[in-house]
């Protein structure tokens, strides 16, 4: 059942299914809840109440906002969890993983643990030596360059064309779904401010957080030169062993997505390290 929880700036979306403790999904930019429907039942079904949300500008939740940096939806997500009443894990895809970083880093009494999916959490460099010997990293950059200099929305399916790889049995429907929502001006306007965001915000607060970190990276990510080496280089930011990085071979940004399975094999052992299964105990 869909629910809303009513913010100073707006409203966000989401949907809660489950009993037992709680886990808290939150997707990328220009996509909805809807990106984790392969993932959600099987997290119900390993006994976790799970909320998948809308994050700001997105699928149901207001469309108009002040701001979309990551420290603005990590507010919300925090929100979210208070509201629902904690402790809880947060699982967060690209903007959405710098934003569980601040998320953890500013309410570590209800933050136990984050996940984060091909995650933008670090202050990016320019990088021409990846540009000029990566095709699919540079193919995914001019993309993207389109998005965020005219707010182009063939640009930002044939950024998805390249960014999913591997496409999931429903992709041609999944994709026009996601066509008919960016065609409404307010949708694509919070896609572009989010292109303009900097993650730097989030690398920022690395340092701060005290719970578990999953980092999980694509080998076939366009946004990255070497996903790995940016997967490594957010787990050098935590604190010592706080991070653990794994990387799907052939995956590209959208892993949940591509590669359910292979996200659930890895996503189901951290969270019962981190949070108790049904009537468990946390240790």
């Amino acid at each position: 059942m869909l629910e809303h929880l009513h913010t100073d700036e707006g409203t966000i979306a989401y949907d809660v299914i489950g009993d037992g403790p709680l886990v808290v999904l939150a997707h990328g930019m220009g996509d909805s809840r809807h990106a984790y429907r392969f993932v959600v039942p099987e997290l119900v079904a390993a006994g976790y109440r799970v909320a998948n949300v809308d994050i700001r500008g997105c699928g149901d939740s207001s469309a108009e906002w002040p701001s979309y940096e990551r420290a603005d939806i990590a507010r919300d997500l925090v929100a979210v969890v208070r509201h629902l009443g904690g402790p809880a894990v947060v699982i967060g895809q690209s903007i959405s993983g710098g934003a569980a970083t601040i998320a953890a880093a500013d309410a570590p009494d209800i933050i136990v643990g984050i996940v984060e999916l091909a995650p933008f959490t670090r202050k990016q460099s320019f990088d021409l030596g990846g540009l000029l010997g990566n095709k699919r990293h540079r193919a995914g950059t001019f993309q993207l360059a389109k998005v965020l200099v005219a707010g182009s929305l063939p640009g930002w399916l044939g950024y998805l064309d390249i960014a999913v790889p591997t496409k999931p049995a429903d992709w041609a429907a999944e994709r026009d779904r996601i066509e008919s929502t960016l065609r409404k001006p307010e949708r694509m306007a919070a896609l572009r401010a989010m292109t303009k965001t900097s993650p730097a915000d989030a690398g920022a607060r690395l340092a701060d957080v005290r719970c578990p970190v999953l980092v999980v990276e694509g080998s076939a990510d366009p946004d990255w030169a070497v996903p790995r080496a940016e997967g490594e280089r957010v787990l050098a930011d935590l604190p010592d062993g706080l991070g653990e990085l794994a990387v799907i071979d052939g995956a590209g940004h959208y892993p949940h997505t591509e590669t359910p399975a292979e996200v659930l094999a890895l996503v189901l052992p951290f969270l019962g390290r981190t949070l108790a299964p049904a009537g468990g105990h946390r240790g």
